[in-house]
């Protein structure tokens, strides 16, 4: 099994938009079928060194996690929305 997370540091971190990112991210689930485990979270501690909205994300194969990546509504729907409303994006991926 594969874990991809990825952290989110938004460039506007309201309530409004940390909403709207939290909700795109969670708006995957059912619509894409080698998506095996999503859960998305914000962060609590607001730290100068914390990002705002992680995602973590279980597939059964590399293979899954590269279907994932360019499947039409996580490329072109969830994708822009992230690079729209974030100021950094970091991830890591490995095996479970």
């Amino acid at each position: 099994m594969i874990a991809h997370i990825v952290l989110f540091k938004l460039k506007d971190a309201t309530p409004e938009n940390t909403k709207i990112v939290k909700e795109m991210l969670m708006s995957m689930e059912g619509k894409l079928p080698m998506l095996r485990y999503l859960e998305v979270g914000t962060d609590i501690i607001r730290s100068e060194r914390s990002y705002d909205v992680a995602l973590y994300t279980k597939f059964d194969s590399l293979a899954d996690l590269q279907s994932y990546q360019v499947h039409p509504y996580h490329a072109d729907t969830v994708v822009p929305c992230m690079k729209a409303n974030c100021s950094s994006i970091a991830s890591a991926d490995y095996e479970v």
